[in-house]
């Protein structure tokens, strides 16, 4: 569905508080901080389609992001990377969408870079959500930013769903690096802090040579706090 059409489908509402934005960016700043304290497997499918949905090529990775024997946060591949594009090339762009934009989050730091606009309310995944258009103020150079919206349960005001696309859409001389519309799903992790479990898109990207389809799926699973006690092994 289009964004536009998803704007059009949110019944007007009442506005909130406005300090209830900053409860949300501080409830999901919580969640983005002890984040950082779990362990997670992430698993990337991403997709060249023809146009009737059929893979053309694609890239597939699992990561495992851990601590160290030294307690310090890292990445560790599953296995070797797989890759039959034939089509595109993924960039170092589209690995920090990856990281940073898809498992979007809305935290004090983060919220002067967004209008944010009140668009209704909303029953989502079976909450009810306030609704709210994100939108950057400006975009400096080398700046990876979430335009889209966000919706934010009315009971836990932590955002369980993003749908929106990466920008800026990046257009050269010699080509464009360009990036689909996602959803992101957020879930309650040992029912206190919401994290992304999946991110889902299936676009058309529009080049100059010709428009190609992609899908890409992301999964976070396996989320496990770590603690001094927590024993990693290495394979």
């Amino acid at each position: 569905m289009a964004l536009t059409a998803l704007l059009a489908a949110v019944l007007p509402a009442q506005e909130p508080p406005g300090d209830v934005v900053r409860q949300i960016a501080a409830k999901a700043g919580e969640s983005k901080a002890a984040r950082d304290h779990y362990t997670y497997r992430q698993a990337v499918l991403f997709q060249e389609l023809d146009p009737r949905g059929g893979e053309v090529g694609s890239y597939r990775e699992v990561r495992d992001v851990i601590f160290s024997p030294k307690q310090e946060r890292t990445e560790i591949l599953v296995g070797r990377p797989w890759m039959s594009l034939k089509n595109l090339r993924l960039t170092d762009e589209d690995f920090r969408d990856v990281r940073e934009v898809k498992p979007f989050v809305l935290t004090r730091d983060e919220l002067p870079l967004y209008g944010v606009k009140f668009q209704g309310r909303e029953a989502m995944d079976g909450m009810d959500c306030f609704v709210y258009r994100l939108t950057p103020r400006q975009i400096l150079d080398g700046q990876r930013l979430f335009d889209g919206m966000i919706w934010v349960s009315e009971k836990e005001l932590q955002i369980v769903r993003a749908e929106g696309r990466p920008v800026p859409q990046i257009y050269r001389s010699k080509g464009e690096n360009l990036f689909p519309h996602f959803t992101t799903l957020y879930r309650p992790i040992d029912g206190v802090y919401w994290f992304p479990v999946r991110t889902i898109a299936d676009d058309t990207l529009h080049f100059r040579s010709g428009p190609q389809r992609v899908r890409l799926t992301i999964r976070y699973d396996e989320y496990k706090r770590f603690t001094a006690e927590t024993t990693i092994q290495f394979k």
